[in-house]
């Protein structure tokens, strides 16, 4: 599995559906010149970035 399928597995169980992760997978992310989450998550330094956001959304803490 790359990252990409990794990161959106990540957040359809962080989110609870397929619906909410895509939305918050293709909006921009802060430090990336504009580009989705999705999009970062196809390098391993921004895989390693939206990986830590999905993290820090599971316990409890606002991104």
């Amino acid at each position: 599995m790359n990252h990409v399928e990794q990161i959106r597995r990540q957040a359809e169980q962080t989110f609870g559906n397929k619906e909410k992760a895509d939305h918050w997978l293709n909006q921009p992310m802060v430090g990336t010149h504009e580009r989705s989450r999705l999009q970062a998550a196809h390098s391993e330094t921004g895989y390693e970035l939206v990986n830590a956001e999905l993290e820090r959304l599971r316990h409890g803490f606002a991104c």
